[in-house]
């Protein structure tokens, strides 16, 4: 009898052997098989840079949708964007439908909140028309049609990699609206795809330095006579870091992209906290004319607003010289807006909010009677339509977004956009972590995500009574402050 018990545990634990060496062979086939899959694959950019291993992320991704509520944050809680935020986002650019069921998970009665007032006869469908585009530089030589109210905002090559600019580039083609080059000057990148572009002249001038760091006119020229370059952007300050030029680490400033900027490889690039020959108001506005005449296209400036007491003097001195003399467009940026590196005081401390500083500048330009002169294009945290939608109505021509056509190019706001060790191959320069990036399937998020964002601002006009977007109006939309109650725009912020 154990003689039969002894064979038949043998022959069990052969059997099990047996299976065992089966299920680890199959399981090693299994393994090789997905990651060649994952490796090949263009779709997702964490499975081609990290195969098999990567999938994990996509499965915690789908199980902490049931298991967030006693481990995670709530959908609304993450900042600088939550999880709702960056999930709109990211059917939008996947073109998947967006709608949600049972009720809404925003806490309305938080400050800061909007609530747009719709009207009891909304527009009907057949009714509403299409966005026309808008002209920016009357009085330049070539003045710039612009053709949707939504843009790709400031993000330079240095701080992006090269496939992200191709991919931008690329989907700003496909949806018809201009990508601003950011600091860093233009690429050939920025410039294959054939899509419009806004040339930003930042306080370093990279792109338009001579070889000791100056201003050339030449190089302007040489900028201008490129039919895509449709305006200049002369940089003052940005939202994250006012009153400090751009950072980028040594780390990051490869051959090409030093090239780019007219800068030595490999040494950390910063840019002066201001232009040196811009002192002044009228600093400024020679400036403006200054490359406005040499390219004979439209020229701006970019602005976080904070003291605006200067406003005044700002537009007494347009008046003085003559209308033509006004820039053809303010960028007004808000202090919550992003950056790949800045110092914490700068980020958390320094600037107007952009529901604060919008209806200021309008009304000053308002009050001068340069508002039908000078284009305004709102900037900082406008990633869903909610926030372009109010910030139409409070008086901006055009929106421009950067973070929000970076989630449509993947990011997943791991916060190392200051490294070069960015996961998903958008801010880096590791040829391993770019190859996940594929540009062609990008663009295609980059082009959706904005369809959708535009026609979603226009539901919300049309629920507003009003055809198309830019007939909103700050009374078409309340902000909730202390105590929870609510305040219609036209009455916090009145115009002038």
């Amino acid at each position: 009898m154990s003689d039969q018990v002894n064979s038949f545990a043998i022959n069990f634990i052969a059997v099990v052997g047996i299976v065992f060496l089966l299920l680890v062979v199959v399981g090693g086939i299994v393994a090789v098989t997905l990651y060649q899959i994952d490796k090949h694959q263009t779709a997702q950019t964490i499975r081609r840079n990290y195969p098999l291993i990567g999938r994990f992320r996509y499965m915690f991704e789908h199980l902490g949708e049931f298991f967030r509520q006693y481990f995670f944050a709530m959908d609304r809680e993450e900042m600088p964007f939550n999880r709702a935020q960056r999930a709109w986002v990211y059917r939008a650019a996947k073109n998947l439908d967006s709608t949600i069921a049972f009720g809404s998970s925003r806490d309305l009665r938080i400050p800061g909140t909007y609530y747009f007032l719709n009207c009891p006869f909304p527009t009907l469908e057949e009714d509403a028309v299409s966005t026309q585009p808008m002209q920016i530089g009357p009085y330049c030589r070539q003045p710039y049609d612009a053709p949707s109210f939504l843009n790709i905002s400031g993000m330079s090559f240095g701080a992006l990699s090269r496939p992200a600019v191709q991919a931008l580039a690329q989907g700003a083609k496909k949806a018809g609206c201009w990508m601003n080059t950011g600091e860093g000057g233009v690429s050939p990148y920025h410039l294959e795809a054939g899509c419009d572009i806004v040339f930003q002249i930042g306080t370093a001038k990279y792109g338009l330095r001579d070889a000791q760091g100056r201003f050339c006119e030449d190089l302007l020229r040489e900028k201008a006579a490129l039919p895509q370059v449709k305006m200049f952007e002369i940089k003052l300050s940005q939202g994250a870091k006012p009153g400090k030029g751009g950072i980028l680490p040594g780390e990051k400033v490869t051959a090409e992209i030093a090239s780019t900027r007219g800068i030595p490889a490999g040494e950390d690039s910063i840019s002066p906290n201001r232009h040196p020959e811009i002192a002044s108001v009228d600093d400024l506005l020679d400036m403006i004319e200054k490359v406005r005449s040499v390219t004979g296209k439209p020229c701006g400036f970019k602005m976080v607003l904070g003291d605006a007491e200067w406003l005044d003097g700002f537009c007494d001195a347009v008046t003085k010289r003559g209308i033509e003399s006004a820039p053809d467009f303010i960028t007004l940026d808000s202090s919550d807006g992003g950056t790949g590196a800045a110092p914490m005081p700068l980020m958390d401390s320094v600037g107007l909010p952009l529901r604060e500083s919008l209806p200021l500048l309008v009304n000053k330009l308002m009050a001068h009677k340069l508002r039908d002169r000078i284009r305004v294009v709102a900037s900082g945290k406008l990633i869903n339509p909610t926030d372009v939608a109010a910030a139409i109505c409070m008086g901006a021509d055009f929106v421009v977004s950067a973070r929000g056509f970076m989630f449509a190019l993947g990011c997943i706001q791991a916060l190392q956009c200051n490294k070069n060790t960015c996961p998903t191959g958008i801010t880096t320069h590791n040829p391993e972590l770019q190859r996940g990036l594929v540009p062609e399937v990008k663009a295609d998020r980059v082009a959706y995500y904005h369809r959708h964002l535009v026609h979603e601002v226009e539901m919300i006009a049309h629920s507003c009574g009003v055809t198309e977007p830019r007939q909103l109006r700050r009374k078409h939309c309340a902000i909730v402050v202390e105590g929870s109650r609510s305040i219609p725009l036209n009455i916090l912020y009145p115009e002038y």
